[in-house]
């Protein structure tokens, strides 16, 4: 069995990276969606909230997982025996570091590959940091988030203001 892990802060979930999901979804056995703490970032939702989150837009994805984590993802992939990282890309910036990241996780883990996805078009431009940005400026994220968890990252935000 294949196992793959789609990794990253997902602070809050956003539609391109459900996107990234769906699509590992059709080429794994199973997906791990993993929440991972980001040290340089201060998170607007707990693990636990974007746990949850997630679940509840991948309710209809029957092989993929959604966990937490606080280590080193190389670590975390021996643990779970997965074969794959897979990391969607928005552009070639994001390549460089993704890049980076990648030969230090086969240097620490030499059995996992990490794949790269590029995001479909309409989601090139979107990530967690602007849908937050959006918000915070009392715009609409409608177009930017599932549906399911839209309210939960609106109100939060007018929490925060």
């Amino acid at each position: 069995m294949a196992i793959a892990i789609c990794p990253g802060s997902f602070d809050p979930i956003t539609n391109g990276h459900l996107n990234i999901i769906e699509r590992t979804a059709k080429l794994f056995d199973e997906v791990i969606v993993l929440v991972l703490k980001n040290p340089t970032k201060v998170p607007l939702f707990t693990d636990e909230e974007r746990v949850d989150m997630i679940r509840s837009c991948t309710r209809y994805l029957p092989n993929v997982k959604v966990d937490a984590y606080s280590g080193l993802l190389a670590d975390y992939a021996h643990q779970v025996k997965a074969d794959a990282l897979v990391k969607g890309l928005r552009a070639v910036t994001d390549f460089e570091y993704e890049f980076q990241m990648s030969l230090i996780n086969k240097k620490l883990n030499p059995l996992l590959e990490t794949m790269f996805l590029n995001t479909d078009s309409e989601y090139m431009y979107l990530s967690s940091s602007i849908v937050k940005q959006v918000g915070e400026g009392g715009g609409s994220i409608a177009d930017f988030v599932p549906a399911a968890v839209r309210e939960q990252i609106e109100k939060r935000i007018k929490e925060n203001i």
